[in-house]
């Protein structure tokens, strides 16, 4: 029985392959013909009768292939592989995604059938790092259609598709799942932002209005729990409204909210989760001023400022439309809360070396101050002077500070006569004209 060929058997080769770089590599390899030209199609053109010349080379036929340093060694594996048998069950012979890489762009470049669509099967089943997956990107585009079914897992998918996962992931995401089950809710929260979110790509998802009637319905669905906890903690004694899993799930509640908040700002459908936060108002802050532990109120009282700051915000700057007798009240029931808070969490995060972690920064307390601003200036004159007063003879004026709210204030009321006799006085002129 004939032995196979291999390749480097200098007794038996017929033909020198010579892999040269500009940087001036210059390596031999003893080949056969007939395995070269069977199987590339490069070789097969350079070593049949139509070649106007024909090195030699060490007595052979000699075929030289320029290549770049990086390639090289994808080269020599190429040449190796031209004498496997490639039948599906040898994907070891790969040595990983980038070495398979390299190959298979040899192996276009030499016309390789076999070898590309080896390539390609085993790229294709492969799991592929980030910067694998860039570097597949770059390259595969151009190796024409044998090599396209790589790229069938980053290429866009259809609407219909996206959707229903949107679908899915809000369901889950508002449905208030375990706790063992946290993490998979934040993932699931991160990816539906992301997929709303317009950066450097369009928004994946066109928020149209079959995606804002789910979206308002499952958060609907998580403020109504969420209302339902509240009663139930507002029946229940201190003591047991204190446990500590019932204060860790009001806890949850409220980082869920405050996420919803920022998928509703993105769709613009705040209305019904404003005025759904300003109906309970004044249960949250009961419920949250009766918790016990020092350390469980500032980080329950950091959580519900999230979602209050987002929601005095939609309000404050006309977002959401509310009447007047709404807007004085939510005034009133959360500047108080604020008031008190913003020390309380400023104290804990500056002495106490175990606090909890509290996300409220710099920006949020002075987006909160601007927002109270806004609202307080949209309010009667009457009911401004009512709040302005408290805020003069409080002993937290620091914050928030109506400066900007007292000078507008007194500057409206003095002119208001004159503004008003004015506007009558043309008036009159107006009419009598007609």
């Amino acid at each position: 029985m004939k032995e196979p060929s291999r390749i480097g058997d200098r007794s038996t080769s017929d033909v020198v392959v010579r892999l040269r770089t500009q940087e001036g590599r210059d390596d031999w390899f003893y080949c056969h013909s007939f395995i070269l030209i069977e199987k590339s199609k490069y070789f097969g053109d350079r070593l049949s009768e139509n070649w106007p010349t024909c090195q030699i080379l060490d007595s052979r036929n000699c075929v030289e292939v320029y290549c770049e340093e990086s390639d090289f060694d994808h080269h020599v594996n190429f040449l190796r592989l031209l004498y496997v048998v490639i039948d599906g069950s040898l994907e070891d012979i790969w040595h990983g995604v980038k070495n398979a890489l390299g190959i298979l762009r040899v192996a276009v470049e030499l016309g390789c059938p076999q070898i590309v669509n080896a390539c390609a099967n085993y790229l294709e089943a492969m799991p592929w790092e980030e910067a694998e997956e860039d570097e597949i990107l770059k390259i595969i585009p151009g190796m024409g259609s044998k090599a396209q079914p790589i790229l069938a897992r980053v290429q866009p998918v259809n609407q219909s598709a996206v959707l229903r996962i949107f679908l899915s992931a809000i369901k889950f995401a508002t449905s208030s799942p375990p706790s063992p089950m946290n993490d998979l809710k934040t993932t699931a929260q991160e990816q539906l932002e992301y997929m709303l979110t317009e950066d450097d790509d369009a928004p994946l998802l066109t928020a149209d209005q079959e995606v804002k009637f789910e979206v308002k319905e499952c958060v609907k669905g998580l403020f109504t729990r969420f209302n339902n906890m509240l009663e139930a903690l507002l029946c229940e004694p201190v003591e047991s409204a204190n446990e500590k899993g019932k204060m860790q799930s009001f806890q949850s509640y409220l980082s869920d909210l405050s996420w919803a908040c920022q998928i509703l700002n993105k769709l613009e459908i705040m209305k019904e989760f404003v005025n759904s936060w300003v109906g309970a108002s004044d249960k949250i802050v009961l419920v949250v001023e009766q918790a016990s532990s020092v350390a469980e109120i500032i980080e329950t009282k950091s959580k519900v400022i999230e979602v209050a700051a987002k929601v005095l915000e939609a309000i404050g700057y006309g977002n959401v439309i509310l009447p007047t007798a709404k807007r004085f009240h939510m005034v009133k029931v959360w500047l108080p809360f604020v008031r008190v808070t913003k020390p309380l969490i400023d104290s804990a995060t500056t002495n106490a070396k175990d606090a909890p972690e509290l996300k409220i920064d710099s920006e949020l307390w002075q987006s909160l101050e601007s927002t109270f601003v806004s609202m307080v200036l949209t309010l009667p004159s009457e009911d401004q002077a009512e709040i302005l007063t408290e805020w003069l003879g409080n002993e937290h004026i620091h914050y928030p500070d109506f400066t900007e709210a007292f000078e507008v204030w007194c500057y409206r009321s003095k002119v208001a006569k004159r503004r008003l006799a004015d506007i009558l006085g043309n008036h009159g002129m107006a009419s009598s004209t007609l």
